[in-house]
């Protein structure tokens, strides 16, 4: 592990030792709380068809006629098929976050803590992406691709190769799928399957927020005001197709209903609605802070239902 830095010297310099010091205490961390789901989780263990993944007012259909249709170890499995096509959702994410680390890395000096701490994230990722595909798999959830339209998102992505927005969307993505499974980890009643991914997820994607953060509030303080203007249009639509993302039409054909309606239900619940604005509430107040998210520009959040 590289040395803690002084800070001293030139403004250059100390944002240098500023980031060296972040990365210290991030692999700090990384060396004493990390977690390989293959062997923390017991994959062999039954599930309990009864046992919800998700707290029943976060399915997306919860209180709409098509929900009341169902009986109630159907709206278990549903909030099963959720959580899985959320974690599908996630390896999707993953794979576009670590194909843009990996270029961050390629661009810095790999003697340093805060490239060294990329790849430290890189390998959280694989991991990651890995207990999800199990969590699939051992659900029954059929496929762990992604919609056809956020796979021309993120192969449009790596053509960009746009670096501030791959932090900017992991601090965005990260904080509502912390604030979601927060949520799982305190409810006892829920899956325990379910609960110890989260719990993994968590624990790991703290240090990532707290390396993207940093990073993001450098680059936006260098932006001109026309890249800003861009950056912040951008990180909107981003936003709007990764919460669109996290349930896949599959989900509610696997429960027997109608895609098309139960999407059109989804999206004039007011449960659903809540529970996308509660879980984004932490990223946009960071957003704010930092002077991207302004009074004058909260309409694409609040048309995504990410904003009241």
């Amino acid at each position: 592990m590289p040395a803690t830095p002084t800070p001293t010297g030139t403004p250059a310099q100390q944002r240098n030792a500023d980031r060296e010091l972040n990365a210290a205490r991030l692999l700090r961390a990384s060396a004493k709380h990390s977690y390989d789901p293959l062997t923390e989780i017991d994959w062999s263990a039954p599930i309990d068809p009864d046992h919800y993944a998700l707290p029943a007012h976060r399915v997306a259909l919860y209180g709409t006629p098509l929900w009341d249709r169902l009986d109630e170890r159907q709206r278990a499995r549903l909030s099963v098929h959720q959580f899985a096509s959320t974690t599908a959702a996630g390896i999707w994410f993953e794979l576009v976050l670590m194909e843009g680390l990996i270029r961050h890395v390629y661009a810095n000096d790999l003697t340093t803590g805060h490239a060294q701490y990329a790849l430290t994230e890189v390998a959280d990722e694989c991991r990651h992406s890995t207990m999800f595909a199990r969590y699939i798999t051992a659900t029954g959830y059929p496929s762990a691709r992604p919609t056809r339209r956020a796979d021309l998102l993120g192969r449009l992505h790596f053509l960009l190769n746009d670096t501030t927005m791959t932090f900017a969307g992991a601090i965005f993505v990260e904080e509502f799928t912390d604030a979601m499974q927060r949520e799982m980890i305190r409810d006892e009643s829920l899956q325990p399957l379910a609960r110890s991914v989260a719990r993994i997820h968590v624990v790991e994607e703290a240090r990532h927020i707290g390396y993207a953060k940093p990073e993001l509030e450098r680059r936006w303080a260098a932006m001109t005001p026309a890249r800003r203007a861009v950056f912040r249009r951008a990180l909107a639509q981003l936003a709007r197709h990764a919460v669109a993302e996290l349930v896949h039409p599959r989900v509610y054909a696997l429960a027997g209903l109608d895609p098309a309606e139960a999407r059109r239900a989804a999206a004039a619940n007011p449960h659903w609605r809540q529970a996308r604005i509660d879980w984004s509430r932490k990223a946009l107040d960071f957003f704010t802070d930092l002077g991207i998210l302004t009074p004058a520009t909260t309409t694409p959040w609040r048309r995504a239902s990410l904003l009241p």
